[in-house]
């Protein structure tokens, strides 16, 4: 399996610039935990987002990155109150895996794993993420 280090798909000829488009249903955690997402373990604090999609996949944003990034789809929704959430149009890069590969999260942060035609996924320099094939076709469009 790839081990991933040190990527930086701003220089990555094969990477692309991406924009997701999704609603998903979000529960903010009472306590501290894990929550096992198709990619890997998501360990989580007091606070964070535990978000599912309309197809069952789940993940965790730390409450930090979710404020900057979701905001409640349902009106009269207060932000941080369980409930639907669309995020906020923003470009990400992003590469389509010709082989298994893995990944941190971040430095020192969960290790994901992604299979022959997963997408690696880049937030911000040191913010990564692994999205399945499928689920990339359906909730990820190329930027303009």
């Amino acid at each position: 399996m790839l081990e991933l280090k040190d990527l930086d798909l701003r220089e990555d000829a094969q990477a692309g610039r991406y924009v997701k488009d999704e609603t998903v249903q979000v529960a903010f955690a009472a306590e501290s935990g894990a929550l096992m997402s198709l990619e890997g373990a998501n360990r989580y604090e007091r606070g964070d987002a535990l978000i599912s999609s309309a197809t069952g996949e789940r993940w965790v944003v730390s409450r930090e990155r979710f404020d900057a990034k979701y905001l409640p789809a349902e009106a009269g929704l207060a932000h941080g109150v369980d409930g639907a959430y669309r995020n906020r149009p923003s470009v990400v890069l992003a590469r389509r895996m010709d082989e298994a590969f893995r990944i941190a999260r971040s430095a020192a942060g969960d290790v994901l794993q992604g299979e022959a035609g997963d997408w690696v996924m880049q937030y911000a320099p040191g913010d990564y993420g692994v999205t399945q094939a499928q689920r990339f076709a359906r909730v990820y469009r190329p930027a303009e």
